[in-house]
């Protein structure tokens, strides 16, 4: 049974395509990130976000990617937000996606930079009116009360925005991450799985093929 098993393992390992080295780790991105846009149910663009505290302390949450290319990976939100607020002590950040149906992952560590205004002001454009309203009512991450006053607070800004663009809060843009390093990792049969990490060095990428 051990002889067996043992070939059996062996073959389907085989059968399964390893992550190419040689790939540029943009391009190998994008390719992942278009056949999750095929497979995920919901959100393929869903990321996880992880900063730290001026103590050190980890903090994640998830986010969406509204950008990608090889300037980096853009997400926007409340400047003043707890992630803000971490932000503009360290701008160093982890991504992690994970998408279940492909049974893929991709880790990106890098620095955060701001998006120009321009860029803030398309997209904030592009989102739904009702969105637009709560990021002016929110106090993103400070204590509320009660549900009714964030409430109260949309229905005073439709209002007051009712026969007018409604204008990008000062405290609302958008972050871009510039990668130094990505880690895709894909699932593949008796946990014997394939992950491949990309460093950047002096301009140029280093790659290595990591023990699952």
């Amino acid at each position: 049974m051990t002889d067996h098993s043992s070939a059996h393992m062996h073959e389907m390992a085989q059968n399964e395509t390893l992550i190419d080295l040689a790939a540029d780790p943009f391009v190998l991105f994008a390719e992942w990130m278009h056949e999750a846009e095929k497979s995920e149910p919901s959100d393929p663009n869903s990321m996880t976000l992880a900063t730290s505290t001026p103590d050190g302390h980890p903090s994640a949450r998830i986010v969406l990617l509204k950008g990608a290319d090889r300037r980096g990976f853009v997400f926007y939100t409340n400047q003043q937000s707890r992630k803000g607020d971490e932000l503009a002590e360290n701008p160093n950040v982890a991504l992690l996606f994970h998408w279940k149906s492909l049974r893929r992952q991709i880790r990106i560590e890098g620095a955060v930079t701001p998006v120009t205004p321009q860029e803030a002001d398309a997209y904030f454009a592009s989102r739904s009116r009702i969105s637009r309203l709560g990021a002016i009512a929110s106090d993103q991450s400070r204590p509320l009360a009660d549900r009714a006053l964030f409430e109260a607070r949309v229905k005073e800004a439709e209002t007051l925005y009712a026969h007018t663009d409604i204008p990008r809060p000062d405290n609302w843009s958008g972050y871009r991450v510039t990668p130094r390093a990505f880690e895709f990792w894909q699932e593949r049969p008796y946990r014997l799985h394939d992950r491949a990490r990309w460093v950047l060095q002096a301009g140029m990428w280093s790659t290595t093929r990591l023990y699952p």
